[in-house]
């Protein structure tokens, strides 16, 4: 059942220019790296991070495998001096 929609001044999004390609889409890009962690598996190790992207809030930060991240923005970890 649908009910009828009551104006919240809250509802309204944040537009700030995002750039679209000729197919009306756009890569994320990652801003910086909030935390670090170490996932253990029975025979694993994986290295985590944490990453704010741009054009979302702190709020909805990933989680990522460092290594994906490297391969894929490699100029994010020459920012923050890790490797």
């Amino acid at each position: 059942m649908l009910r009828r929609y009551v104006l919240d001044e809250s509802h309204v999004l944040q537009y700030d220019g995002v750039e679209l390609d000729d197919r009306l889409t756009y890569i994320e890009e990652p801003i910086a790296i909030l935390a670090r962690d170490v996932r253990q598996l029975r025979s694993k190790i994986i290295l985590v991070i944490k990453v704010h992207w741009r054009h979302r809030p702190v709020e909805e930060a990933t989680l990522k495998t460092k290594q994906e991240m490297w391969e894929q923005f490699l100029s994010l970890f020459e920012l923050s001096g890790t490797s």
